[in-house]
């Protein structure tokens, strides 16, 4: 079914016989209005808030599942969304019944399994490329979460998935919300198209505060529910912050740039964070240098400081060209526009149901996703990297067994010039 032949135009064609019969959309865009189900697979703060930005942003659409590794994940924000204020409009659109509440680590494959037209994937992305693959090959249209993936083995298994999900028309909705914000929409579209002339260097920036989630370890916890209770903190779930909250200033950059950097020399450390368990093993800043192909750089800075004093605050983007300079989103004029994080999704169900444009974010999220582990790995070895070496890079952090009381090492804080890239 396609856009010319909507089902307004079947049905008075006199095709309203048993002879034909509406296509779900889980398997071609253009299904008309008919109501969409999504499933949500982590119910955390970032998961709810998605399910939120999801039915405010939509209509006609239903959350019917949900999955989680925490059962009290599960329960304080059915809770929320049920009690809270800012759900008052949207609670009667959550249809989660407690048989479809799916508790454990194989919880995912419940969601997927079922008859859902969208999955939302907001879990830790230490897991984004499993999810991701096992949507995709049973035909679901994805909400995901950035970034897609910690190390260069699961970005390559989510950029196999990627091909696959465009191959098959598959909608591809990614959290990099600025892609969806007009402002940025209009500004990048009039850079692309020569406003402010030809690029010559590009600032991308994250100066902002840590982001800590638990405040000491629970007697009773495993390492592995431990490392999942302070996920932010641990490489193999959070990929650094450069990959999980950096990169949606990257993502703007290889946006106008049409492209991924060819190479990076990245420089990082912790100053800050204390060498105890709940600080983890990952760095509290990062300075990078890329280098795109056509000779533009991009320089990049991020930091997760304590606001103890007057410290500085920036999150933005810089592009500087021949004929000016933009912060890629201040060419849009009064341009009027809906939230984002809410906007995102208004586009994904459009792209669904074909009344929108075509929208697949998969492969341009997961090249950004890279770039960031790219220079992650050029500050912890001290090495410049380059594309060809991360993209072919045999790094796998992923555990091969899943368990709450599972014994895990915790790795040292990288060292430059001790710690190995591989």
């Amino acid at each position: 079914m396609t856009n010319e032949i909507s089902r307004r135009n079947l049905f008075s064609a006199g095709a309203a016989s048993t002879a034909f019969q509406i296509i779900r959309p889980e398997l071609v865009r253009g299904a008309g209005k008919e109501k969409l189900t999504a499933g949500l697979i982590g119910f955390g703060g970032r998961g709810r808030q998605a399910v939120n930005d999801l039915l405010t942003g939509t209509e006609n659409v239903e959350v019917v599942a949900v999955a989680d590794i925490f059962e009290d994940h599960v329960e304080t924000n059915m809770r929320w969304i049920n009690e809270d204020a800012r759900n008052a409009k949207i609670k009667d659109r959550v249809k989660i019944a407690p048989d479809r509440r799916h508790i454990g680590f194989d919880a995912y494959k419940k969601i997927i399994a079922s008859d859902v037209d969208i999955v939302m994937l907001a879990t830790p992305p230490g897991y984004r490329p499993m999810h991701f693959e096992a949507a995709i090959n049973a035909k679901k249209h994805v909400f995901c979460e950035k970034p897609f993936g910690t190390d260069p083995t699961g970005v390559r298994r989510f950029m196999d998935a990627a091909k696959k999900s465009e191959e098959l028309k598959l909608t591809v909705m990614s959290g990099a919300q600025r892609r969806h914000d007009r402002k940025y929409q209009i500004t990048v579209d009039k850079i692309k198209n020569g406003a402010i002339g030809q690029l010559d260097s590009a600032y991308a920036y994250w100066v902002g505060t840590p982001v800590i989630q638990q405040k000491a370890r629970d007697a009773k916890w495993g390492d592995m529910t431990w490392q999942h209770r302070a996920w932010y903190s641990h490489l193999w779930l959070c990929g650094d912050q450069i990959v999980e909250q950096h990169l949606h200033n990257i993502d703007v950059i290889n946006w106008v740039m049409g492209t991924h950097p060819k190479k990076v020399m990245a420089v990082g450390g912790a100053a800050w964070r204390p060498r105890e368990e709940i600080y983890g093993h990952i760095f509290d800043h990062f300075s990078s240098d890329f280098e795109y192909e056509n000779g533009v750089r991009m320089s990049s800075y991020c930091r997760q400081y304590p606001t103890q004093g007057n410290l500085a605050r920036k999150v933005d983007e810089l592009v500087i060209a021949s004929k000016g300079r933009s912060n890629c989103h201040d060419l849009a004029g009064n341009e009027p526009a809906a939230p984002p994080y809410q906007a995102e999704h208004t586009a994904m169900v459009n792209s669904i149901r074909g009344d929108g444009p075509y929208i697949n974010h998969a492969m341009a999220v997961a090249e950004s996703t890279m770039t960031c582990i790219m220079a992650r790995e050029s500050a912890y070895s001290g090495m410049e990297i380059t594309w060809d070496m991360i993209i072919n890079s045999k790094q796998d952090l992923f555990p091969k067994q899943f368990d709450y009381d599972l014994k895990m090492e915790s790795m040292p804080l990288p060292v430059p010039g001790v710690y190995k890239f591989t």
